[in-house]
């Protein structure tokens, strides 16, 4: 054991060898007095929940920049048409596709938006009620007592 700004570190060897050091005071010790294993299991589950909606959210943040990088280099594509001579094609693809909506009557951002300001915001706030009732707003209980029991 080392002490780093008055905080308890422990060094340990990991299975390849390499080392790793926590500090302790950050971690251990999380679970309120009185919560059950049930509950815990329940609040991992919920959290693992709320992990896999944020993983939906980056996934729409990368369909909305692909998209947008999609449709400048549509842009490109059509700029190119008219620099070959080829103006049937680019009006073509100006009129049916450049500027045409993702879905009915929204662009990529508005459908980032309505799911941060619906789904996204109502699933967070609800996990945030739940953890804050039933354990005083602590976050990866679970996760903390399996590194705990892996670490010793």
């Amino acid at each position: 054991m080392s002490r780093s700004e008055g905080a308890t570190v422990r060094v340990t060897r990991v299975g390849n060898g390499s080392r790793m050091s926590e500090e302790t005071a950050d971690w251990r010790g999380r679970r309120p007095q009185g919560l059950d294993d049930a509950t815990v299991d329940a609040l991992g589950t919920l959290s693992c929940a709320l992990e896999t909606v944020q993983r939906a959210r980056g996934h729409l943040y990368a369909f909305h920049q692909l998209t947008g990088t999609a449709h400048r280099e549509l842009e490109e594509a059509i700029e190119a048409l008219r620099a070959a001579g080829r103006d049937a094609q680019a009006d073509l693809l100006t009129a049916e596709l450049l500027g045409r909506d993702v879905l009915a009557g929204r662009w990529t951002f508005q459908v980032v938006e309505e799911y941060d300001d619906g789904y996204h915001r109502h699933f967070t706030e609800l996990e945030q009620k739940v953890r804050d009732e039933l354990a005083g707003g602590v976050r990866h209980i679970y996760e903390a007592e399996m590194k705990e029991r892996q670490q010793g």
